[in-house]
Formats: C-alpha cells, structure tokens, sequence
C-alpha cells in the first residue's frame, strides 16, 4: 500500500526526472505539472505502469524474510529501501549511467530482479535463520494453491513484459511470446532436473521452474528472437534448479528462494542478452550480442550493470537491517514466531 504513495509522491520524479546520471530530481514531486492535454494522459499511464515495477521490487523480499521478520520493522523497511536503493538503481538502468553505457534491461532483470534478490540476501544474513531450519522442514502448505498462483502469475507477467515496450507493437507481441516460450522451457528443464537427480518430478518443481523461466526472460523479452527465449529458460531451469539449493550448505534462511530464483535467474537472463540479443528488434542504438555478429562489448556492459546494482543494493540494504535491528528490531520473539505472524502480528488467521 505505501509503495504506490512513495512512487508518485517522489519516486518517479528522482527515477525518472532531469537528466542527471545518478538520480532525478524533484520536477514532478507529487506529479506536479504533469497533465494529459499534451499527450493525452500517457505519461500519467506510464507512470502507473511502472508503480506497478516500484511495488512488486520490494514484494520479492518478502518472501525471503517470511515467518520471522517484525510487521512495525518491515512498514520502515519498505520506503526506506524504496527510496535509497530501487529509485537509484532504476535510474542508472533507465536513462542513467548504466543504460547511457550500453547495458539492456528490457522490462527489470537488474533493476527489479537482481535488486531484489541481492537485497534479500542481505536482509536475511541480518535477520538470521527461522527456528528449526534446516533440521525442520517448512513446505508449501497447499500445492494446489501454489499452481493456482503460478498460473496467475504467468499470465499477469505477459503485461509486464509486453506492456514494457509501452506500446501495441511487433516488440511487443515479440515479448509476449518470448515470455511464453520461456516460462514453459524453465518449468520443462527443471522437472527433468529433478527427476533425473531426485527420482521423482514435483509440481513445486513445475511452479518453481516457470517462474525461473519468467525472471531470466524478463531483461531480454524484447531483445530476442527465435529460440532464443527456449534457450535462455532452459539455462535458468537448470542453473536455478541447482541454486536453490545452496541456501543449505551456505545457511541463509531463503523462505521462498527468492535468491536462487530471482537473483540467479535474473543474472543468467541478463547475461544471456549478451549472446541472444538480435538487433533487428532494438529500439535503441546498441551493440549487437555475440550470436549476431557483436564481440563481447554488451556482455561486458551487462555484467557490469549487474554488479553495479548487486554492490549497492546489497551494501544499502544491509545498512537498513542493521539500523532497524539496532533501533526497534527486526525480529519478532520466538514465541510469536512459533504463534505464526498472521495471529501474532496482525491477530487473524487465514483459516478458522
């Protein structure tokens, strides 16, 4: 609720605003001036549209801090992170100096993804690991709920992507696709993952797989062509596959894998771009990736983007956590986190 408000009351404006390479400036703080007699409402379209972006950034780092992190802490958590580490990084990546540089990111695989999946690994080193894990397990406490989301969010990121091109255009339908294609070998290549080193397939693995696909596509849905967006899913599939499970053998508590989904998938997404990116579907004058004739120029730019952004936010954040753990803590008491946050926190229950 309070992200929308912090994106149109100033985080457009320092995203989005003046020319600076670094960070805007406070021209359309609380949408001053900006009306819809000049192009009939499609900043103020645009604008909503990326809120949308501003909003889902910090959601992703929820579901890494889930189970234990204090409601009053994370209420601070939000804007504060909103302001000090997604606008500054949005900015770089859109119309600052990492996008001026050459790097692609063509609906938020560095900005969004890797933002947010850094972060939430330096919100749970702070925050520390849920009672009982690893020793005690913490599955998914309904499957068909979590197919049922899966769905859902495979199709409201057909908006995301698509609608990045902020346009109805061949780019578009081209993202629409990609993001098709994508998701569907992720969630392929990650069933046979598991089925081949586990013995059997899951459907968690199935859900855990699309949405692999989805994040790795997300950079590169209006930069790729062909078989492109198959490959790129496979290779997310299978890299995230093995990623998820590295929180155990290196002991950060990652409720719901944001970092080896989000993190790693956005990377592999990114950096693939390097390769896969056709110039027959830029809108912009840039480098060509290697599979098209380019050298390694934009792999270059790319991986440079990524670690820009996975410096600062990880550093920023980890900042954030401590001050908050120092001042009103982040964590709640063990008996309130064996109560569960919906009745401690917020005195409700989802089932009764």
């Amino acid at each position: 609720l309070i992200t929308p408000v912090v994106w149109m009351v100033l985080g457009y404006s320092l995203s989005q605003g003046g020319s600076g390479n670094w960070i805007g400036n406070f021209d359309w703080f609380f949408l001053k001036d900006i009306g819809v007699l000049e192009d009939n409402g499609g900043q103020l379209a645009t604008i909503a549209f990326l809120g949308m972006f501003a909003a889902i950034t910090p959601a992703l780092i929820s579901g890494a801090v889930a189970d234990r992190m204090k409601f009053s802490a994370w209420a601070i958590f939000v804007p504060v992170w909103s302001l000090l580490v997604y606008v500054p990084v949005f900015k770089w990546v859109y119309g600052g100096w990492l996008g001026d540089r050459g790097s692609l990111d063509f609906a938020g695989g560095t900005a969004i993804h890797v933002n947010a999946g850094i972060a939430a690994l330096a919100a749970v080193l702070v925050l520390g690991k849920r009672k009982g894990w690893p020793q005690e397990g913490h599955p998914p406490h309904s499957m068909p709920l979590v197919m049922l989301g899966t769905g859902i969010l495979w199709f409201g990121w057909f908006g995301f992507n698509a609608g990045s091109s902020l346009a109805a255009s061949g780019q578009a339908a081209q993202a629409f696709m990609n993001t098709f294609l994508a998701a569907a070998a992720a969630g392929l290549v990650w069933v046979i993952t598991e089925w081949l080193r586990d013995g059997k397939p899951t459907n968690l693995g199935a859900a855990s797989g699309i949405v692999a696909g989805l994040v790795a596509i997300t950079p590169a849905a209006g930069y790729v062509s062909g078989g492109a967006p198959l490959a790129i899913g496979g290779i997310a599939g299978l890299v995230c596959c093995y990623a998820v499970k590295l929180k155990s053998k290196a002991g950060y508590d990652d409720a719901l894998d944001v970092v080896g989904v989000h993190l790693v998938g956005g990377l592999v997404g990114s950096l693939l771009i390097g390769f896969f990116a056709n110039p027959e579907f830029f809108v912009c004058s840039c480098e060509e990736g290697i599979f098209y004739g380019g050298g390694a120029g934009l792999l270059g730019e790319q991986a440079l983007a990524n670690l820009a952004a996975m410096v600062w936010s990880f550093i920023i954040t980890f900042g954030i956590m401590l001050v908050l753990k120092k001042t009103i803590g982040v964590r709640v008491s063990p008996q309130d986190e064996a109560d569960g946050l919906d009745y401690s926190q917020h005195a409700e229950s989802a089932y009764h």
